[in-house]
């Protein structure tokens, strides 16, 4: 007898790699190699080493985003069985992260200037025909990877790849840079890549009812563990469908963070997706279950964890028809293909723009990609995007954590394209420095004041003050701002009323109400429209 079912809306899906959350550019070959070597497994052995003091200091507020495993002592073991297991499965991962540093340290000691043909021979064998040596127009040294043909290597591998099912009801969870996923009785793992589409078969159940029987058997569920997979579904044979907005004005609603969904006449775009999961919570927010049954595009504006997240991606890919993603110059390795990688992991449709190409959607709808400054450190990422929306005669400007380094480029997209009607950006003021997320992956480490220098930042009071006066915009709505609790697995942010970006945003939105202009800090969940007309 068929039973047909559908997900629980607190069914938690985790992508894990290693047993590691996965934090989407760092899953790309290199940067996955280093971050293994230079990141994960040293402080799971400082964990083994000090349990007590990891535990300690991953409870402390202040501490929050530090490398600090939130297991207790009895878990020691099982973490040090994950460091063996690891470290087997992954031994030419390993060695090809070892090799990289160890030739990258050597290439700048000895490279000056003159030819590096010779260099080619000084290749340790897990780089060989797959980099390439070049200069800079100042000469200075680098390793280039061709990253489609590590791809194809052993050095990309898909068997550590899985999803770690659990319900929950709360926004509480482990730090994702610090603390391995061990499964444990409450969850059900299920060992498939992630580019398999089981997980779309999966995923579409928080909408299409599936048969229960049919669906333990595709994901092959062990069977001491389909007990606990039928307390995630519920019995139902009626599917949860929204209705398509169809509307001649656009509706904005704001998911949390930097993730919009954007709808008018039937089109939606989704922008940066991190979505909560649906439990008992005084906090309001909007779930899956308030997304459209198809989204025509997602926007991507850079590759930070907070704003590429697969655990979402993942479970939207069987409604997803396009991602939109900046491209990527090939300069360093700290800033992967994210076309390359989001194929290889299963989305079909990824298109890659640069600044002020468009993108016509029908319904007389163009998008229009534009710079990005700042927020990465200084370093030469070219992974970064902010958008214009232009629906019929209204420009929706969506500026994500771009810092304005120069009014200048505001005053260029104002000759091009005129005022906008709202605008959306970044006052995420005070970010972690350098070494936070790129730390492991670079081959000498910066000294302190340097890299306290160098932080992820986005627009202060003043830097978006000049924006909204040089664009000026009807609408001002700060977000991306990490406040969500349900972002802090992610970001490990702790504001208070003193928090310096909470205080600059509140400078704004105090400004631009005294100059008639409309301003708000979104907070969770909201809902605004634009009358095109």
């Amino acid at each position: 007898m068929t039973k047909l079912c559908r997900l629980l809306g607190n069914l938690q899906i985790e992508p894990l790699n290693n047993q590691w959350y996965v934090c989407l550019p760092m899953l790309a070959p290199v940067p996955n190699a280093l971050v293994l070597t230079y990141s994960q497994i040293p402080i799971m052995q400082s964990y083994i080493e000090f349990p007590e003091h990891h535990l300690h200091l991953s409870k402390e507020l202040s501490m929050k985003g530090g490398n600090f495993v939130n297991y207790p002592i009895n878990r020691v073991e099982k973490v040090k069985e994950l460091i063996c297991d690891i470290e087997k499965d992954n031994f030419d991962i390993i060695n090809f992260s070892l090799s990289l540093k160890k030739f990258d340290k050597y290439l700048h000691s000895t490279a000056n200037g003159f030819s590096l043909e010779s260099e080619y021979e000084k290749l340790p064998l897990p780089l060989k025909g797959y980099v390439e040596l070049v200069y800079d127009m100042h000469n200075n040294v680098s390793i280039k990877f061709i990253e489609a043909l590590l791809y194809k290597s052993k050095y990309f591998s898909k068997k550590s790849q899985s999803i770690s099912c659990s319900l929950v009801s709360s926004d509480e969870r482990p730090f994702v840079l610090s603390t391995p996923r061990l499964i444990d009785d409450e969850q059900v793992q299920i060992k498939f890549p992630f580019d398999s589409p089981y997980y779309d078969d999966l995923c579409s159940m928080r909408e299409y009812p599936r048969d229960f029987d049919e669906i333990i058997a595709k994901l092959q569920i062990p069977e001491d563990k389909k007990k606990l997979f039928e307390s995630f579904v519920y019995f139902t044979d009626i599917p949860n469908l929204r209705e398509e907005y169809i509307s001649s004005d656009i509706r904005i609603r704001y998911f949390g963070h930097a993730c919009l969904l954007i709808e008018y006449k039937g089109i939606s775009i989704l922008t940066d997706p991190f979505i909560s999961y649906e439990y008992d919570t005084e906090i309001p927010r909007y779930t899956f279950s308030d997304l459209p049954p198809s989204i025509d595009f997602v926007l991507i504006s850079h590759a930070h964890l907070d704003h590429i997240v697969l655990e979402t991606l993942l479970q939207i890919r069987y409604k997803v028809k396009n991602i939109v993603v900046p491209k990527n110059a090939g300069a360093i390795y700290a800033d992967p293909s994210l076309k390359l990688l989001l194929k290889n992991l299963g989305f079909k449709s990824v298109i890659e723009v640069d600044a002020l190409d468009e993108l016509s959607l029908p319904q007389n709808i163009n998008i229009v990609v534009l710079p990005f400054l700042g927020e990465h450190h200084d370093l030469n990422i070219a992974t970064k995007a902010a958008y214009i929306l232009i629906i019929e005669n209204k420009k929706v400007f969506i500026a994500a954590d771009s810092s304005n380094l120069d009014c200048t480029l505001y005053e260029h997209i104002k000759n091009i394209y005129g005022e906008i009607d709202i605008l959306l950006l970044g006052m995420e003021c005070k970010g972690a420095p350098l070494s936070w997320f790129y730390g492991p992956l670079m081959t000498t480490s910066l000294e302190y004041d340097k890299d306290r220098s160098r932080l992820g930042s986005g627009s202060d009071y003043q830097k978006a003050i000049r924006m909204v006066n040089t664009l000026n915009p009807s609408s001002v709505y700060i977000y991306a701002m990490g406040m969500e609790p349900w972002n802090t697995y992610v970001l490990g942010l702790n504001y208070d009323k003193n928090s310096i970006q909470l205080l600059e945003s509140d400078k704004l939105m105090e400004r631009c109400n005294n100059q008639g202009i409309y301003a708000e800090r979104l907070f969770c969940k909201k809902e605004f429209f634009l009358n095109c007309l």
